[in-house]
């Protein structure tokens, strides 16, 4: 459809309960039928489901952790671990923050499982700013000069000022600004773009890094690179994954480099596993990795080596421009896989 002089397009997925079958009382037709949409809609745009009793167990589940997401929090059962990320000779250039939720009955959930949720039930504002809060703590703490990368969602780009959280978080821990970088998926983008270049723009004036992550996924990439000035592209590891086998992967990984070369922009691949892929993503003059060849995201602890290794301001150049990458003039320290 045609609105204002932009073509916008919208998608429908549907969730469909039959009577008698599925339902004899109009408000469990209803119930059912939302839970065959909420299975229609993990599918993607355009899909539809028909009710299944096991869809109704799911759909319960998911609302039973939704409401514990709401006192995780509170109850301390939240957790930062942390993965490396290095230059293409295995040099640690810095650490992604990840969270793990540990359930209190459930044990372990995974992040591809709360986080959704989270989001979804407008649950993931608080977590977003103790990650993001607790990462730089930390960080901060580090003798290394080593770089932070933090995770935002979309929903915190919607709600509150996201660059007044991190100017503040910057101001209470400490942590100097060209050593944090934060990581957006193109959703950011897509949801609201106007709100959201205003906002990376106000990030950038910070003096902090801006990466999109798991490039490759969406529809409009290239569309987005020229819009915004990204520091770090981070190519998604569904197609590092078979990169030995997959001549078709192989090609989009080589031209997403050669695009982001011709851009001034680091790419770093992510879910490097095998040597052989290091070894081909080095051949085609990919700048970083990351993935459990360089090492598994643990507790902190886990690489105290790394980041309690003083280290002077030189050692490491950091760019607040980008196609500007980090240089290491000391011997490279490698770490790999517990």
């Amino acid at each position: 459809m045609q609105i204002d002089g932009q073509k916008l397009t919208a998608n429908a997925s549907i969730g469909v309960a039959i009577y008698p079958n599925d339902a004899t009382d109009a408000e469990k037709l209803i119930c059912n039928a939302d839970a065959a949409l909420y299975r229609a809609k993990a599918e993607g745009p355009g899909s539809y489901r028909f009710f299944e009793p096991e869809m109704d167990r799911r759909l319960r589940g998911h609302r039973e952790l939704q409401h514990d997401l709401r006192s995780a929090l509170e109850n301390g059962e939240f957790q930062l671990v942390y993965q490396p990320e290095a230059l293409i000779d295995g040099t640690v250039i810095g650490f992604e923050a990840l969270v793990r939720w540990h359930h209190p009955t459930r044990g372990l959930i995974p992040p591809s499982v709360f986080i959704p949720l989270a989001e979804e039930g407008g649950l993931i504002i608080p977590p977003g700013e103790w990650i993001l809060r607790t990462a730089c703590t930390e960080a901060a703490s580090w003798k290394s000069k080593s770089l932070l990368a933090v995770n935002l969602s979309p929903a915190q780009f919607r709600y509150g000022d996201l660059p007044a959280l991190v100017h503040a978080v910057l101001l209470e821990t400490g942590l100097s600004p060209f050593r944090l970088e934060l990581e957006i998926t193109e959703s950011v983008l897509i949801d609201d773009f106007g709100r959201a270049q205003t906002i990376l723009r106000r990030l950038k004036t910070l003096g902090v890094q801006i990466a999109m992550d798991d490039f490759g996924t969406g529809y409009s990439s290239l569309s987005y690179l020229q819009s915004f000035p990204f520091d770090k592209i981070k190519v998604d590891r569904s197609f590092v994954s078979d990169l030995e086998t997959n001549d078709n992967n192989a090609a989009i990984v080589r031209a997403v480099i050669t695009l982001t070369r011709s851009l001034k922009l680091p790419v770093l691949a992510e879910g490097v596993e095998t040597e052989a892929q290091r070894r081909i993503l080095s051949y085609e003059v990919c700048e970083q990795i990351q993935g459990y060849l360089i090492g598994k995201p643990l507790p902190i602890l886990n690489y105290e080596s790394i980041v309690n290794s003083p280290q002077t301001d030189k050692e490491f150049h950091y760019s607040n421009r980008v196609g500007d990458t980090f240089q290491r003039t000391t011997p490279a320290r490698r770490v790999r896989a517990h």
